[in-house]
């Protein structure tokens, strides 16, 4: 009796942890998604701005502090690996932005598109509301750091 008990603790204090390594793994790579695609016209546009640090730093502050109705990293996690808090029982699960095979293939456009209007069947929420155009412009050139 006293030799399971032990194996319990120990069972117990091994996956305690094990939470924290979880918590910062990379999400699913790649990702397959059933994601709508953006009219042409939004796919085939590109970032009007430069990938510099102001930019950069003004995404990151809207990922990580201020985009509304909650931050970003809620979901897609502090680096942007689909592990955020919010993201346990999501399904699908949230976007690995980590993941360049994936990332790579989804267009500026794209990404804009899914920040301004949401996407349907999953929890991304559209910002069209809280959000204007400079702003998620903003936040898929900051997106764009987690898959380089």
């Amino acid at each position: 009796m006293q030799a399971h008990r032990k194996s319990a603790i120990c069972l117990l204090l091994s996956g305690f942890m094990l939470i924290p390594l979880l918590a910062n793994a990379s999400g699913i790579c790649p990702q397959q998604r059933t994601t709508a695609t953006a009219p042409g016209s939004f796919v085939e546009q590109k970032n009007p701005l430069p990938p510099d640090e102001k930019t950069i730093e003004k995404g990151r502050l809207l990922y990580h502090e201020t985009a509304r109705p909650t931050t970003c990293k809620m979901c897609h996690g502090m680096k942007g690996n689909g592990n955020g808090r919010l993201a346990p029982g999501l399904e699908p699960p949230p976007r690995n932005f980590t993941c360049a095979k994936t990332m790579n293939t989804i267009s500026d456009g794209q990404l804009f598109w899914i920040i301004q209007n949401g996407s349907r069947s999953t929890a991304m929420p559209a910002h069209r509301n809280t959000l204007n155009n400079t702003q998620i412009w903003e936040l898929v050139q900051f997106i764009r750091t987690f898959s380089k």
